[in-house]
């Protein structure tokens, strides 16, 4: 795929996407968490809210490696992760607890990202959170929550899901302790955004501290201040989101099928 001459132009802020839309940037965030190193095997989800009544969600069949995920694959499920729609892959109701509570409660969340990688469990098994060592860990201040474990998330412990949404709070990350990582977004876009810039926030994390080096943190006014300068942009991450698109589109153009 060529590069465009012209800069992509950004959506109208009234533009509602198709299901297939929504199926491609679904099935090209599977292929870039699992491009990037964030993937592990068959689990975890990524989730998107379908257009209509916001009670169908797309997600990833169950058994397939996210770098085989296409568009046509993706399963719709309702609330309760339950497919919505005859498929013959099975679907994991029980690793879509997690989307399902933040979707309910949240309606800003179209799209829900929970990874299981190195980094982030690294430092969701650390008792400090995310620390503010770089400038992109920087932009997560007052973003990211910390949620304490309680075991694996299940339908026998539903009120899990009222503190899980509480610790999210209004920002876009959850650190989900001793397990992983969650991002939110308005669209795929937002929420892979979300998701790669916290997932490099871990592992400069990790890297700083296993030089054993002393870490330099700024002064809390410092980060407060700079993580306003980061601001409240609209189409957060859409422009990357061009880039990561035409990337796949040259070497994985299949995962639109």
């Amino acid at each position: 795929m060529p590069i465009p001459a012209q800069p992509p132009v950004p959506p109208a802020p009234d533009h509602q996407p198709t299901e297939q839309e929504l199926r491609e940037d679904l099935a090209a965030a599977y292929r870039l968490i699992a491009h990037f190193g964030m993937s592990d095997t068959v689990f975890t989800h990524l989730s998107v809210r379908l257009p209509g009544d916001g009670h169908r969600f797309l997600v990833n069949p169950y058994g397939l490696l996210f770098e085989e995920i296409t568009a046509s694959s993706l399963v719709v499920v309702d609330a309760d992760g339950e497919p919505a729609q005859a498929t013959a892959w099975p679907v994991n109701p029980a690793g879509f607890v997690i989307h399902s509570a933040v979707h309910r409660e949240r309606h800003d969340a179209a799209c829900v990202m929970h990874t299981h990688t190195l980094a982030g469990m690294t430092v969701a098994a650390q008792q400090g959170g995310l620390l503010p060592l770089n400038q992109m860990s920087i932009e997560f201040y007052d973003e990211v929550g910390i949620h304490d474990y309680e075991g694996i998330a299940a339908d026998d412990n539903l009120s899990e899901r009222e503190r899980l949404v509480r610790d999210l709070g209004t920002g876009h990350a959850l650190i989900l302790r001793n397990h992983g990582l969650l991002t939110i977004g308005a669209t795929v876009a937002e929420a892979f955004y979300w998701m790669y810039y916290l997932e490099q926030s871990c592992r400069i994390q990790v890297a700083a501290q296993s030089t054993g080096a002393p870490l330099s943190i700024p002064p809390t006014q410092v980060v407060a201040r700079t993580a306003k300068q980061f601001g409240g942009e609209a189409n957060k991450g859409w422009l990357p989101w061009q880039a990561f698109r035409r990337k796949l589109d040259r070497e994985q153009p299949d995962y639109r099928s």
